[in-house]
């Protein structure tokens, strides 16, 4: 009785998954839910995983790493049996993804391809992040250590987080580090990679325009003309609506 609970639970996760696919993939809009399960390494990668998980749950000895091992040879994403994944999780391309033994993933996240998230040292216990609901993790992002990025987050693609991540903010960076995005951030997950603030460009606009003041001020003092105000372009202005729709 218990393998047919664990069996119908697999199968009832298994179909929010492929829903997800479905939902967040334009690539998959129109196919067909058997093209998704055989095609489509990130949804494979997570069927095994939810079949090691429960079998990892039972205390079967060496078949759940050994599904591990073979998910990863085969879709090229790596996912500990004791990982705990929520409903809704979708991997895009899924490539070079590492999902700890200790992370903990809610629901309706959403992972990009070469996604770390792992632990830091050697120490035993929770050593992995932890991804509320909505999460939305960028391509090559490493979240590493026993943070938590907290829900409808949104991390950019390549940062590296070592800090927790405050609930509705996006962080950008090596350090990763929070911050504001204009407009409002709708519900669910978020794949506009496009219209990222630049906090270095904002600093440099800051800077320039208190040297602006400074420059304006030693005029006045010594009768002299000012130069030219200097200005900070951005070098490619982003322009448009978001291609993600939001």
């Amino acid at each position: 009785m218990v393998g047919l609970r664990t069996l119908s639970t697999v199968i009832g996760e298994l179909r929010r998954d492929v829903a997800a696919a479905h939902a967040r993939d334009p690539a998959a809009r129109g196919a067909g839910s058997g093209e998704i399960l055989t095609t489509w390494p990130g949804v494979q990668a997570l069927l095994a995983h939810r079949v090691a998980h429960g079998l990892h749950g039972l205390g079967v000895p060496l078949v759940p790493r050994s599904i591990s091992m073979v998910s990863r040879t085969v879709t090229g994403i790596e996912i500990h049996p004791a990982a705990e994944i929520g409903d809704g999780f979708f991997i895009d391309h899924g490539a070079g993804v590492v999902i700890g033994e200790t992370a903990q993933i809610g629901d309706d996240v959403t992972l990009f391809q070469g996604v770390t998230l792992g632990g830091t040292g050697f120490a035993t216990g929770k050593r992995h992040p932890t991804l509320q609901d909505n999460v939305t993790v960028g391509a090559g992002a490493k979240l590493l250590g026993a943070i938590t990025v907290g829900h409808g987050a949104k991390v950019g693609a390549n940062s590296v987080v070592i800090n927790d991540v405050p609930p509705n903010s996006t962080v950008v960076g090596n350090p990763g580090h929070p911050v504001r995005v204009e407009g409002r951030r709708p519900e669910g997950p978020d794949v506009d990679w496009i219209h990222l603030p630049d906090p270095i460009a904002d600093a440099l606009k800051a800077m320039a325009s208190r040297i602006g003041e400074l420059e304006r001020e030693v005029a006045q003092l010594s009768g002299a003309d000012g130069e030219p105000e200097a200005e900070v372009h951005e070098l490619r202005p982003v322009q448009g609506p978001s291609p993600a729709g939001g």
